[in-house]
């Protein structure tokens, strides 16, 4: 008697099995003058740092480095951070695996809270790459109608912005947060009467490095002008974390 053929699942529902399976997480941590705070390991395999105000001194294995305000920095593994003389207001991002537990900081004079997590689609057969990165509007300016070949998380460091997508158009004020998809078109009008910046992570295609990933939905607005301006941290290859239900 033969044995049945293995089930096969269509190709589809593989994928959506497996593209559900990262997260991608958004503390905000306040460090007082001089305090110092160990995270560990485990808390996750892909993180970014991006100093708002005050300073870091980080060290991670043999690796160190000091960031100012608007200053970034990637690791993988354990990192110790200490403040300098100033009290430190920082941006975290975590790309995580499923079930990995949340990953707040705690010790003497440290403040930690998680502003936003997200799902990723995220294929890890395929490679990638993590790039974090500052946008800037002038007063008035405007993101025309766009996507980007990846998702992440936003923060808004300073101005006003209001963000519209799947025909719904929501404000943002300062250290507010928002997840964007990517293949979703995003409409973006910042401040009338101030300028306007925030912070960002994206988890793009790693054939994006030095390359940007923005692509306008109406071919007339390609050749317009663009109002904001970018500053680039961290463009990066990584490695997804590993996957505990494999």
């Amino acid at each position: 008697m033969r044995n049945p053929p293995a089930l096969k699942l269509p190709r589809p529902l593989r994928d959506i099995i497996v593209e559900m399976d990262y997260e991608i997480r958004l503390y905000m941590d306040q460090l007082a003058p001089q305090a110092v705070v160990q995270m560990p390991l485990h808390s996750a395999p892909v993180r970014a740092i991006y100093v708002i105000s005050g300073g870091l001194r980080l060290g991670s294995g043999g690796a160190t480095a000091t960031l100012g305000a608007n200053s970034a920095w990637h690791n993988r593994g354990a990192v110790r951070a200490g403040a300098g003389h100033l009290t430190t207001l920082a941006l975290r991002w975590e790309l995580a695996g499923p079930g990995e537990p949340d990953a707040p900081l705690a010790g003497d004079g440290v403040t930690s809270t998680r502003l936003l997590s997200a799902r990723l689609a995220l294929d890890p057969a395929q490679p990638y790459l993590l790039r974090c990165d500052r946008v800037d509007f002038p007063p008035g300016g405007e993101a025309l109608l766009h996507t980007h070949a990846g998702g992440g998380i936003r923060c808004l460091l300073f101005g006003a912005i209001e963000i519209e997508t799947k025909g719904k158009r929501t404000p943002y004020g300062p250290l507010a947060s928002w997840f964007e998809a990517g293949p979703d078109p995003v409409y973006a009008a910042a401040s009338k009467t101030e300028p306007t910046a925030f912070a960002r992570v994206m988890i793009l295609p790693r054939s994006l490095l030095g390359k940007s990933s923005i692509a306008y939905v109406n071919a007339e607005d390609v050749a317009k002008p663009r109002s904001q301006q970018y500053q680039v941290f961290i463009d990066v290859a990584v490695e997804l974390p590993p996957n505990p239900n494999e």
